[in-house]
């Protein structure tokens, strides 16, 4: 009997952990074999070069980012509001998706494929915010504005080292969140 090959999958999750862990400089094929224990030889049993391998990280990063978040969030329910938060929780709070992501940031300010990649992913993001503001609030400048408010909570709150006297970080976002979904008039934003 041969020798059992390393899946494809664990190729694409050790590259997205390397990523993560280095950026995309560090993604190189004798860094994952070394990780994974193998030869490199495997690899190209599944990828034709490096490149492949970058786009099938990237593929799979929107899959979990944004398709298999919204699948969950809709899944469990809840109101559009209920389900914007519940994203933002699967996505930025997540030991696998959030350093994936911010790694992918950086690389798309060198990298336009990926820059316009990221910018999908975010719009369908931004989106579902857009989607449960409207909801209770029927001037697209107001939603168009909360809806980038949330989107730059989510993800700058994670490169501020600002602190936040006699409140934790998780405070002060959940606090922010509760400002900019608020659907009466105490919070709104002006």
């Amino acid at each position: 009997m041969g020798a059992l090959r390393t899946p494809r999958e664990k190729w694409i999750d050790e590259g997205l952990r390397v990523l993560a862990d280095g950026g995309v400089d560090a993604v190189r094929v004798e860094v994952l074999a070394k990780r994974l224990g193998v030869t490199k030889g495997g690899f190209y049993g599944y990828f034709q070069d490096r490149q492949a391998l970058l786009t099938e990280m990237l593929d799979t990063w929107e899959r979990e980012a944004v398709d298999e978040v919204i699948d969950r969030v809709q899944a469990e329910g809840g109101d559009l509001l209920d389900q914007v938060r519940t994203a933002g929780r699967l996505t930025f709070s997540n030991d696998r998706l959030l350093p994936v992501d911010l790694a992918i940031r950086t690389w798309a300010r060198r990298d336009p494929e990926v820059a316009e990649r990221l910018r999908r992913v975010d719009n369908r993001r931004v989106q579902l915010s857009r989607d449960a503001i409207s909801t209770f609030c029927d001037d697209p400048d107001e939603v168009e504005a909360r809806a980038l408010l949330a989107y730059c909570v989510a993800i700058g709150s994670h490169f501020l080292a600002a602190d936040h006297p006699r409140r934790t970080r998780l405070e002060v976002i959940n606090h922010a969140a509760d400002l900019i979904l608020d659907q009466g008039d105490r919070g709104r934003l002006r």
